[in-house]
């Protein structure tokens, strides 16, 4: 019996947990559909009592969910959302919000006692399945329970991120409302493969017969597969810079709910088929939240829960609200951090871009921790070149796929770095970084989600 939290977490956490692992073959043999399917089934299907929009990519992925939950909430629906991975706590993986008179809209994570009674639920099922030789993974667990509880609270609307791939992800079971595919990049490659095409394949895999697909820019290459996978389907497609188009400029709003000084973000327009939306607000920095935010936009539009509501007035009102820590998340200072989870390349190089239009001619010390087995090379070359002669202090994460900083700083030395030195752990990572920013600088915190979170543990409440 799972009578307390406690105990639901320590049964969850004892089951494999592919995303801590760093060598596991990304095939029909280790990830299933047919067993996800299988787990569902034996759950009464929950996944087919929900109208979903389903979100996969390798950049973007996470803030464009956001996006869509946040409009859907505007549009006065109940709504869940599900992504990975946390930076926190593990219930902030499951969301659902729900339309409030006083505020606009409320959104909680899955509160404790539920997640216990549904770990309860699925435990029997889980030890069959074992007894059975066809055990459910860690994130096949997780998806399951949150399509239960999506179902359980009859949400209008589930917006599901993909956790890693797109083809045989367990998220893949669902045929949604419509699908997003985010900017495709080289990430996962142990897992999807090492080149852009292999993991493109992999991506557009959660293309399904009829159902729309937003695709943002991508690659010529990865758009040839996109689109292929759509003419096969029989898929719309809609793409971001071709059937949508925006104009974005960096922006500071002043006047912010909150009345406590302004939040940096991007003023946007935005021009779709039969629509435009004028004069957007996103509080979440760099430009490629304005990609997000169009792919997020004709997404909703296609979503049958809010076709008919996405009103001017409420795309404004909702996008205004969005929130998504630990990218480019601004962190008052002295001296200021910008956080943020790029973990290869195009994203530490996106990175490198927003905080030249955010924060031009600003002193920056960089805090560095990855995990082994993502491109560190990459991310290591993007430092040089985009940070060329900035410090970087070089630290080890929790997870037990960390790199370490040694080897981290040898190897960014030898791509061209001039100004490297270690720390054994985040808070000494910090100290020696803002000593070095001093109280006009900048502390930009990145290579791992997990870093960003074990940093935003030690930030005042």
């Amino acid at each position: 019996m799972l009578d307390t939290y406690e105990a639901a977490l320590e049964y969850l956490f004892a089951v494999t947990d592919y995303e801590k692992m760093q060598h596991v073959r990304y095939n029909a043999d280790t990830f299933s559909l047919d067993r996800m399917r299988n787990l569902l089934e034996r759950l009464d299907s929950p996944d087919r009592a929900l109208r979903t929009v389903h979100v996969a990519g390798t950049k973007g992925k996470g803030s464009t969910a956001a996006m869509v939950h946040a409009l859907a909430l505007g549009c006065g629906l109940r709504a869940g959302l599900y992504t990975s991975p946390h930076l926190l706590n593990i219930r902030e993986r499951i969301r659902v919000g729900r339309p409030s008179r006083a505020s606009g809209s409320s959104d909680e994570d899955i509160a404790p006692e539920d997640l216990r009674r549904h770990v309860q639920a699925l435990r029997p099922h889980i030890e069959r399945m074992r007894a059975e030789q066809n055990a459910p993974t860690f994130f096949e667990i997780f998806t399951a329970l949150a399509l239960r509880h999506f179902a359980a609270v009859k949400v209008d609307l589930a917006v599901v991120e993909v956790g890693m791939g797109g083809r045989l992800d367990a998220t893949n079971v669902l045929v949604p409302d419509v699908a997003v595919i985010t900017a495709i990049s080289l990430d996962h490659t142990e897992q999807l493969g090492d080149t852009i095409e292999s993991i493109a394949a992999e991506k557009a895999g959660i293309v399904k017969p009829r159902v729309p697909v937003v695709s943002q820019p991508q690659e010529p290459a990865v758009m040839d597969i996109i689109e292929d996978a759509c003419r096969k389907a029989g898929a719309p497609l809609i793409r971001v810079g071709r059937d949508v188009t925006y104009t974005w400029e960096p922006a500071v709003e002043l006047a912010c709910r909150t009345g406590r000084g302004g939040r940096m973000g991007g003023r946007l327009s935005i021009q779709l088929p039969g629509a435009a939306y004028d004069d957007l607000f996103i509080p979440l920095m760099g430009e490629h939240q304005a990609l997000n935010a169009c792919a997020a936009i004709a997404a909703a539009r296609r979503a049958a829960p809010m076709v008919g509501r996405l009103t001017p007035k409420v795309v404004r009102e909702s996008l205004a609200r969005v929130e998504w820590p630990g990218r480019m998340e601004r962190v008052a200072g002295p001296p200021e951090m910008v956080l943020d989870g790029a973990h290869n390349r195009a994203s530490v190089e996106r990175l490198a871009e927003g905080l030249a239009r955010h924060f031009p001619g600003r002193r920056q010390v960089v805090v560095f921790g990855a995990a082994a087995d993502k491109d560190v090379d990459g991310m290591l070359a993007a430092l040089v070149e985009k940070w060329p002669g900035a410090a970087v202090v070089f630290t080890r994460t929790t997870s037990p796929r960390a790199a370490d900083p040694a080897d981290l700083a040898s190897q960014f030395t030898r791509a061209g770095g001039s100004r490297a030195q270690t720390a054994p752990d985040a808070a000494s990572a910090l100290k020696a970084a803002g000593a070095m920013a001093g109280r006009d600088g900048l502390v930009v915190v990145c290579g791992s989600l997990y870093l960003v979170g074990e940093v935003k543990r030690r930030l005042p409440a």
